[in-house]
This record gives structure tokens, sequence and C-alpha cells, in this order.
């Protein structure tokens, strides 16, 4: 070691860090790390300065203070994740209904509530020419979603009740019209089934059977809610200007579609086709780690210990037994990840991992994450109508004074 160079455990102590915390940064492409003997790593000095700087003066909007109040999600160090003071992992097998109902009233229900839904409010073969064949299935609900408000001339004003049902509706009706790009044949009887997990899975091409329900639940209800993430705060900034439930949703959607939010999904996609075989996931992770390239789906900033979203549905993915290529060389990557010391695998890396494991097809994963996160996003909307305030944070000015 040379004074421009010092341990992992020298780095994480001069930021006041854990040693995986420095990992997960290092993964995010924040530091540089140098191979050492073995498998150790050192880190030098100056980008740890700049680092420290960077994180010293970051405001409260970058991953710093809380800006607002909130009774739905908590993540802490000392309880991890909880909706309403309900531990995730307790939460892990209920179904989606029941979270999100839990999200929506602060109550949980003792049986899977059903969500009765008249009609897919539009009608999907008039939007071939906007949607047309192998559209993805998020970018086709950015189109469905406007055209379905278009057609709801009582969705402003309305009481909070009618609010929650047209929200439990448009939430059906989101996964029912994933096919839109795919099979528009597939959306009535997609929208036919009696759950949510249910119509995401026929709307995706496959047959919802019970392990594929359970599987698919499992994602929703994971997804349900993570505080103000980017799109959750899309939604809630929308709402507080007054737009009404289907504008907040499109603005939230917009948000979850950026290469940083929703489509890390996508990035981890890629990385499995690059690597094609799980022979070649241990080549390809260390030749990105050669290049100076960060490799997506690991490593989580609210989660220095690793994120027990991805740890769930990994293991979810494991136990189905699936024999997809897919899955075998995202679960070499993984391992060749952790023989390298990084971080664990984040709900990106476990989305697609489950999504390969149920046999659907690319752009599934994010279809997961939108019909999950959209609970929390009605539920963030509702919330902060009864707020009663615009939210409009002030910039700091920077430039020049003459």
């Amino acid at each position: 070691m040379t004074p421009e160079l010092i341990s992992a455990k020298e780095a994480a102590d001069y930021l006041g860090i854990k040693v995986q915390s420095l990992y997960t940064y290092a993964s995010r492409g924040l530091l540089q790390s140098v191979p050492h003997e073995g498998r150790s790593k050192l880190y030098r000095r100056a980008d740890l300065d700049r680092l420290k700087a960077r994180t010293e003066t970051s405001t409260a909007l970058r991953w710093g203070e809380p800006v607002l109040s909130t009774e739905l999600t908590s993540i802490e160090a000392e309880t991890g994740l909880r909706y309403r003071g309900h531990a995730i992992e307790e939460l892990a097998g209920l179904p989606f209904e029941s979270v999100a109902e839990l999200l929506f009233t602060g109550a949980l229900p003792p049986v899977r509530p059903v969500w009765v839904t008249r009609g897919l409010g539009i009608v999907p073969v008039d939007f071939a020419s906007a949607v047309p064949a192998g559209t993805p299935p998020l970018a086709s609900l950015a189109v469905a979603v406007p055209a379905l408000a278009s057609r709801d001339d009582e969705r402003f004003g309305a009481a909070e009740a009618a609010e929650l049902h047209r929200g439990r509706r448009l939430i059906r009706r989101m996964a029912a019209l994933l096919a839109l790009g795919s099979d528009v044949s597939r959306c009535g009887p997609a929208l036919a089934e009696t759950t949510v997990a249910a119509t995401t899975a026929r709307a995706l091409g496959i047959e919802p059977s019970a392990a594929v329900v359970q599987a698919i639940d499992l994602a929703l209800v994971l997804c349900a809610d993570h505080g103000l993430n980017a799109s959750t705060f899309a939604a809630r900034v929308a709402a507080s200007a007054g737009a009404d439930l289907y504008a907040s949703t499109s603005a939230a959607l917009a948000a979850l579609s950026g290469w940083r939010h929703g489509g890390a999904c996508d990035r981890v996609e890629a990385l499995v086709d690059e690597a094609g075989t799980a022979a070649r996931a241990s080549e390809v992770v260390r030749g990105r780690a050669a290049r100076g390239e960060t490799i997506p789906g690991f490593g989580h900033p609210l989660y220095p210990d690793g994120d027990p979203r991805g740890g769930l549905l990994l293991e979810a993915a494991a136990a189905s037994g699936s024999s997809d290529p897919r899955l075998s060389t995202l679960t070499a990557i993984v391992e060749a990840m952790d023989r390298l010391g990084h971080a664990p695998p984040n709900l990106d890396v476990g989305l697609v991992a489950l999504a390969a494991s149920l046999g659907l097809p690319r752009g599934s994963a994010k279809a997961m994450f939108a019909i999950g996160r959209a609970a929390g996003w009605v539920a963030h909307a509702l919330e902060q109508r009864r707020a009663g305030f615009l939210l409009r944070p002030r910039a700091r000015y920077v430039g020049r004074r003459n």
C-alpha cells in the first residue's frame, strides 16, 4: 500500500461507513477499486476525498434526510423495510390485494379482497397504431393510462372512497393492458381472472397456475412501495398540484421508465444477454470490472447489508425448479459477483430472475415492478392530497453573481 492507496477497512473508516457500504458505492460506480493480493481491493484516497465532499454537501433530495411525513412505508437500518409497521418478510407470502389494502387503508384484510372491475375501459384494437406489435409492456401502459383518463369524466374531485375504488380498478386494468403491445386478444381474458397476479400472468402470456400466481403475488408485494423513490415522488408532486389519479400514475410511469429506476431491470436483462450462458458469466463480470464498468442490479444505498427483496425473489426463483437458461446465467452472475466481494443483488436482479423462472418474455420484470408499485402510487397520491399542500422545493442558486 502507498499513501495514495488504502485498504477497504481504512477507506470505510475514513468515510464513516461499513465495509459493505463501501462495496455498494464501488458497485454503483462512485468509487474505483484497485486489485490487490488475493480478493482484496485498494482504494484511491483522492476518490474517497471527492466522495466524502459530495456526501457532506448532498441535499435532502439526493438520498439525504427525509423531506416528507408519511404513514405508509419506513426503511430503517434497525427494522428494515416495513409497510405501515409490518415487516416485508411477514407480508411476502400474502396476496397482493391484501397488502395493497394495507397501504390504502391501514388495515390488513383477513382474506384476499376481490377487486371487481367491469370492462377494460378502452377498446384494445383501437390502439394498434399507437402501440404497435413488439411495444414493451411498460411503454404500452404509458399510452393506455391517459386513454383511460379521457374516458372517465368523474375523475376530478371525487371523495376518497370513490378514489380508492378508482385506484383498484386502474391497477386491474393496467395489469390486463400489459398485453397491448404483444397480443391484444389477451387483454379481455386477462381481466376476467379474479386476481391481479393472475391477470398479470395471463396478459404476459403464461397460464396463471397456483404456483405462478403465488410467485407473481410475491413480486407485486415486494414492489408495492419503497418510500419516496423517483416514481412515487413524481406521483406525489402531480397529486399535490391537483392532478387526477390517472395523471399522477402517468407521471410515475414516466419516471419509472428511466434507466436509473425501473429501467434497471432492462439493464440486468441486457447483462444476461451479454453473458449468454452460465459458463460465460464469470468472464463477463471480470471483463466489465477490468474496463471499470458498473454491473447493474447489485447493491442499494438504503441496504448496505443487502436488499431483502432481491434475496426473497432469488430464493423463489431457485425454488421453482426452472430450467430456463436465463435463470442459470443470472445465477452464475450473482455467484461471480459474490466471489469478487461485491454487494448482494437487489430488487432488479430478483425480478429478472423470477421472470426468467416463470418463462416470461423480456420486459416482464419491469412490468411486474409497475403493477406492484402502482399500489404505492395510489396510496401516496391520496396521502399527499390529504396533506393538502403543493410540493414545491426551492433550488439553491450556485451560478455567477455579477
